[in-house]
């Protein structure tokens, strides 16, 4: 559950709690934390290519690494060993909800004690009391640092609370805060990962782009340490992302609620209907984009989204409108810290055991990993 999921007056308090944790000024605090993560990485990339300085390895368990350590670091101010059980736990739970979800539905079908059914409860249980000792360990060590994401959002619930009293409706209780956590470690470990992964994909298949980029970023900021003004300035990383956001964006599909009746071109939805919409085949539409719709294509993005969408809403990988994903801005600005991390390093090619075979398990990942030819620079 979480904000992801709520409808109605539940999800408007919910987003207005979580916000603050998400503005731009606090993510410039967590930069120590996504540096920190990256490094690690890098660190772990040089010593493989050390010897010979190259090596072929598969990135995506070490990108998904990565992005478990950030998420520990930023969300909860804890070290990673803390919170590695949590996203073992999350990654089992969402293959298992994979799972279930392909069997023929019927009623009362979740309440049967099956093996797998007792795995998940198991798991429910396991993944709440983690969490409860990390909130209640925050709470004693309160000392009105609030440089992590569950600070934040404790700090805001609490204003919350003030200013609406001790009504019933104000703030979120513990179990509303445990589920928006357990989401902050399943949507923002899988958003980066994948997105990273695909990048690296993509850009290990398109020399000319990868070395432009890295260009950019060399003369942005040499070998230096990177900053967050720098970042902004990296258009063609931008557009990079942009592009591997559009031809493998991170969710393939978004539900959305009709909450009133609806006239939609020639079709009436009447209030209460579920809508799928399906992002990717909007992002691999040949009339939205053209007859180059499937192919990897920057220029589309010189100008800006608006301009490449032709303002319409074609371009949704983190959703639209109020309910955009309130984490977009995290999302994206570790992954420009990764790869800008990473192209100062390393140069890297497809290996010849790549096999491109993209599947969704809750986010659309590589089947068989990446595997990938770093060369360190």
């Amino acid at each position: 559950m979480g904000v992801i999921n709520y409808e109605g007056e539940k999800w408007a308090k919910h987003r207005k709690i979580i916000n603050p944790a998400f503005h731009l000024e606090k993510l410039k605090l967590m930069l120590p934390a996504f540096y920190q993560s990256c490094i690690d990485m890098i660190s772990q990339w040089e010593r493989l290519t050390s010897e010979n300085g190259s090596c072929e390895l598969d990135v995506w368990p070490y990108l998904e690494n990565m992005s478990s350590k950030v998420i520990s670091r930023t969300a909860f101010g804890s070290s990673y060993k803390e919170g590695r059980r949590i996203f073992e736990l999350q990654r089992e739970q969402a293959q298992l909800f994979v799972k279930v979800s392909q069997f023929v539905y019927f009623p009362g079908l979740r309440f049967l004690p099956t093996k797998t059914h007792r795995r998940m409860k198991e798991i429910a249980i396991e993944v709440q009391d983690l969490l409860m000792g990390i909130i209640n360990k925050r709470e004693k060590a309160c000392n009105g640092r609030n440089d992590n994401l569950l600070g934040i959002l404790m700090e805001s619930n609490s204003r919350e609370i003030m200013e609406f009293g001790n009504k019933k409706s104000a703030g979120m209780s513990i179990k509303d805060v445990i589920e928006e956590c357990k989401l902050f470690y399943l949507v923002g470990e899988e958003t980066t990962s994948v997105l990273l992964v695909w990048t690296m994909v993509l850009l290990s298949k398109y020399p000319n782009w990868q070395a432009r980029a890295r260009e950019e970023v060399l003369q942005v900021f040499s070998k230096n340490k990177l900053d967050f003004d720098g970042l902004n300035r990296l258009k063609i990383v931008t557009m990079i992302l942009n592009e591997a956001l559009r031809l493998y964006p991170p969710a393939a599909s978004l539900l959305r609620r009709v909450h009133k009746e609806t006239k939609l071109g020639n079709m009436i939805i009447p209030a209460g209907v579920e809508i799928a919409l399906p992002i990717i085949l909007v992002h691999h539409d040949y009339e939205l984009w053209g007859e180059n719709a499937k192919q990897f294509n920057l220029e589309r993005f010189s100008e800006g989204i608006s301009k490449a969408t032709k303002g319409q809403v074609s371009f949704f990988p983190f959703g639209g409108g109020p309910r955009i994903c309130v984490g977009q801005n995290f999302a994206l600005v570790e992954t420009k810290m990764a790869l800008s991390l990473i192209l100062q390093n390393f140069s890297f090619e497809t290996s010849s055991s790549y096999a491109h075979a993209p599947c969704s398990i809750i986010t659309l990942q590589p089947q068989f990993g990446a595997h990938i030819i770093l060369h360190k620079i």
